[in-house]
C-alpha cells in the first residue's frame, strides 16, 4: 500500500505537470507562425522555438543543483516564476513586433520547462522501487491536460487583443500562476541528507560508461529529439500544405494525448514486462511515424502520424527515466538527473533549430528521414543491452 503522502504529491506534480504543458505545447502550436512573422528570414521561423529548448537545456544543470540545496518545492516555485515572466515577455515581443525579444521570452519560458522537467524525478525519488514506473507515469499524465487546452487556447485568443497570438502568450502566465499555487501545497521530504550521505560518489565517467545509462540516456535524447524536431515542424508544414490552424491545433491535442494518455498504463507494462521491450516499441513506432509521414501530406497522414509519434515518446521518454534510476546512487542522484536532461535537450536544441530551415527548403517528407537513423540506433543499443542481461541471467 502506497503512503497517502506520496500519493498527494504525486496528484500535484501531475497537476504541475498539466500547467507546464499548457504553456510547452501552446508555444509549440503558435512560435513558428509567429516567428516567421517577425523574423528576418524565414528559415529562422522556429529559432523561437529553439530559444524555448536552449533556455530549457542551460537551465537543467543549474535547476538540479538549486533543489538539490534548496529543496524540490522552492525550485517548482522559481520555474513557475520564470513562466510568469515568460509569458509576459512573449506578449510583450508581439506587441511590439521584436523577433529577438520573443526569443528571449521563449529562453525564460524554456528556463521554466527546466524545473518542470523534474517533477518525474521528484515523483520517482519519493516512491518505493517497485512503484517508481508508476510514480513517474502518473506525473507525467498530468500532460494531457496541456494536450487539450494548449492547442484550443491557441485557437481561442489567436485574435483576442490587437495582435495576432498576443493575448495567447499572456495567457501562458495564467498557467503558470496556477502551478506556482500548486507547487506551494507540496510537501516534500528533504532529500538533502541522502544526496550528501556518504562519500559514495563516483565519478561522471564512471556513472556514463554503464551500458544502462548509455541507452537510458539516448533513448530520452533521441525520443525528446525525434518528437520535437517533427512536432515543431508540423504547423508550418501543415500550412504550406494548405491546412489551417485549426486543422494544426487538432493534430497537436492528439499528438500529445499520444504522449501522456498512455502514462496511465505505461508503468504497469513497465513492471510486467520489463523496461527495455517497452523501450524497442518505442523505437517501432516512431519508426512507424517516420514511415507515414513521408507517405503522405493529407490530414490524416499528419494525424496520425503524430499521434504514433506521441505514443512512441511516452514509451521512449518513461523508459528512458526509469532505467536512468538503476544507474546512481542517492549521493549522485543530481547530477545524474540535471546530466540526462542537459543531454536531452541539447538533441532538442539541434533539432529545433533546424526544422524549419529543413521543412522549408527540403520538405516534410525529407525531414522525416533525418530521424532515421537515430531510431533505428536506439533500437539497436537497446537490443544489444537486452541481450546482454539475458545472457547474464542464463
Amino acid at each position: 500500500m502506497i503512503d497517502r503522502s506520496i500519493l498527494r504529491n504525486v496528484w500535484l506534480l501531475a497537476a504541475c505537470q498539466g500547467m507546464l504543458l499548457c504553456n510547452g505545447v501552446t508555444l509549440i502550436a503558435v512560435n513558428g507562425l509567429v516567428g516567421r512573422q517577425l523574423a528576418p528570414s524565414p528559415t529562422l521561423a522556429t529559432l523561437t522555438i529553439t530559444g524555448y529548448v536552449i533556455g530549457a537545456a542551460l537551465m537543467t544543470l543549474p535547476a538540479s543543483q538549486f533543489m538539490r540545496r534548496f529543496g524540490r518545492r522552492a525550485g517548482f516555485m522559481l520555474g513557475a516564476v520564470l513562466g510568469i515572466c515568460g509569458g509576459l515577455l512573449c506578449a510583450y515581443a508581439v506587441h511590439v513586433g521584436s523577433f529577438w525579444l520573443l526569443c528571449l521570452g521563449t529562453f525564460t519560458s524554456g528556463s521554466y520547462n527546466a524545473f518542470g522537467l523534474q517533477y518525474r524525478f521528484a515523483a520517482a525519488d519519493m516512491a518505493p522501487a517497485d512503484w517508481k514506473p508508476k510514480a513517474i507515469s502518473y506525473t507525467l499524465a498530468g500532460g494531457i491536460i496541456g494536450g487539450f487546452i494548449g492547442p484550443a487556447l491557441g485557437n481561442l485568443t489567436r485574435n483576442a487583443w490587437g495582435a495576432e497570438f498576443m493575448a495567447t502568450y499572456a495567457s501562458l502566465s495564467a498557467f503558470a500562476l496556477v502551478a506556482l499555487l500548486i507547487a506551494a501545497m507540496l510537501k516534500i521530504p528533504d532529500a538533502a541528507a541522502s544526496a550528501h550521505a556518504g562519500d559514495d560518489r563516483r565519478p561522471w565517467r564512471e556513472i556514463a560508461r554503464q551500458p544502462a545509462f548509455i541507452v537510458a540516456v539516448l533513448a530520452a535524447a533521441v525520443g525528446y529529439g525525434t518528437m520535437n524536431l517533427l512536432m515543431a515542424a508540423t504547423p508550418l508544414a501543415m500550412d504550406v500544405c494548405g491546412l489551417g490552424f485549426g486543422d494544426v491545433a487538432f493534430v497537436l491535442q492528439w499528438h500529445v494525448l499520444g504522449m501522456y494518455a498512455p502514462s496511465f498504463f505505461t508503468g504497469s507494462l513497465i513492471r510486467r514486462v520489463g523496461v527495455l521491450p517497452v523501450l524497442l516499441a518505442g523505437a517501432a513506432l516512431m519508426l512507424g511515424c517516420i514511415g507515414l509521414a513521408s507517405s503522405g501530406v493529407s490530414l490524416m497522414h499528419f494525424w496520425w502520424a503524430l499521434l504514433l509519434l506521441g505514443i512512441g515518446w511516452n514509451f521512449l521518454y518513461i523508459g528512458g527515466t526509469t532505467l536512468l534510476t538503476e544507474t546512481y546512487r542517492p549521493a549522485e542522484r543530481a547530477m545524474v538527473q540535471g546530466g540526462n536532461d542537459f543531454m536531452v535537450f541539447a538533441v532538442q536544441a539541434v533539432s529545433s533549430v533546424s526544422a524549419g530551415a529543413l521543412v522549408l527548403g527540403q520538405g516534410w517528407s525529407t525531414l522525416n528521414l533525418y530521424a532515421l537513423p537515430a531510431v533505428a540506433g536506439v533500437m539497436a543499443l537497446t537490443a544489444s543491452l537486452m541481450w546482454q542481461r539475458r545472457g547474464a541471467a542464463g
